[in-house]
């Protein structure tokens, strides 16, 4: 790793420094291992003892940690940023994502495939006819292309990943292992005796710049047009994504959850683990769904939802409350109806 002072990270990051600015650096590590040649940060309070304790060279902060003499620190409005920042730079060089250089001789290319400058293509990777790979992109081991399929510059597809025919990458496009983009979407028509008959999927899916997936998350073609994971978003490990859904920008899918199809997401919409969304509904821009929601209408307006199906945090959290003293309510309940019988059995008779 390169060697920094800490005036040169200050500046890098525009984060304040408190301490020695020519104390030099050259590490990344956790509060309890780090040494003094490391940076390290802290982003959750509950750990400021272990910061306290900590031999780091320096600790990336924010502007609520109070400080001691003699330690060095770096204050921001973010110092997990500031501190991911440090780290790419650091690192830069040092990280390869495979390691094998040009293209290796078990890899498998088309003779009509583009291939860009300065790209890897690892063992036993496939490349096939018209497929086309832009500068500096990363191909491991087993990587599977389909025809036609397009992907930008600067982009990682780790070891297993698949891309079939026609599908489109944009740039700094990063698929984890075991990803599939271009699965057929799950259509079928029942015949009268019961036979399910599959409908072709025509349609392709575009990943735009700066989308992660994670690994064995599954997203399906369209039927006839475009499945689309817009810019910036995210997608966690062990998804599915249907066919002719669309991810508006900058969202976050966290792991297993499924997302039907024709389904169409705003910006910055966040999704928790083990959600579900049902086909062809919309939801709005800045929406957050708790985890194991479940989507049964359309959401038109941003905030935050929980329970299945989904309603307003606020209400779910006071349905919560509830369902917790049932066992009491049940017991005043019979109380109730124990007390009104006896008033009942005073009464005088009608007859």
């Amino acid at each position: 790793m390169k060697k920094f002072t800490l005036a040169e990270l200050s500046t890098l990051t525009s984060a304040t420094l408190v301490g020695n600015p020519d104390h030099a650096v050259c590490g990344i590590e956790a509060l309890e291992s780090a040494s003094i040649e490391d940076v390290s940060f802290l982003a959750n309070p509950k750990y400021r003892q272990a910061m306290r304790d900590s031999k780091a060279g320096v600790i990336c902060v924010d502007q609520t940690v109070p400080t001691d003499d003699g330690k060095n620190y770096l204050v921001s409005n973010d110092p997990s940023r500031t501190f991911q920042v440090i780290a790419q730079h650091m690192m830069a060089g040092a990280h390869h994502h495979t390691g094998f250089t040009g293209i290796h001789p078990t890899a498998v290319v088309h003779p009509s495939a583009i291939i860009g400058e300065h790209v890897a293509i690892g063992p036993y990777a496939v490349i096939d006819q018209g497929a086309k790979i832009g500068n500096n992109t990363h191909i491991a081991p087993f990587v599977s292309i389909g025809p036609g399929v397009e992907i930008g510059s600067d982009c990682i597809l780790y070891a297993h990943a698949v891309v079939r025919e026609r599908c489109i990458l944009g740039n700094r496009v990063i698929l984890q292992p075991g990803a599939i983009i271009g699965s057929c979407g799950f259509g079928y028509i029942t015949d009268a005796k019961g036979k399910h008959i599959k409908l072709e999927q025509l349609g392709i899916v575009i990943l735009e710049d700066d989308v992660e997936i994670g690994a064995n998350t599954t997203i399906d073609r369209a039927r006839f047009k475009v499945t689309k994971i817009s810019s910036g978003t995210k997608i966690d490990n062990l998804v599915q994504i249907g066919h002719n859904v669309t991810l508006g920008q900058d969202n976050i899918i966290v792991s297993q959850t499924g997302i039907a199809g024709s389904s169409k997401t705003g910006r910055h919409v966040i999704i928790g683990g083990q959600a579900g969304v049902v086909g062809h509904l919309e939801i709005a821009d800045n929406v957050m769904i708790a985890t194991r929601g479940g989507v049964s209408k359309s959401i038109t307006e941003s905030g935050k939802y929980a329970g299945g199906p989904v309603m307003s945090l606020t209400d779910h959290n006071r349905q919560q409350v509830h369902l917790r003293k049932i066992n009491q309510y049940v017991k005043q309940i019979e109380a109730l109806e124990k007390r009104l019988a006896e008033l009942e059995e005073r009464l005088p008779s009608q007859s």
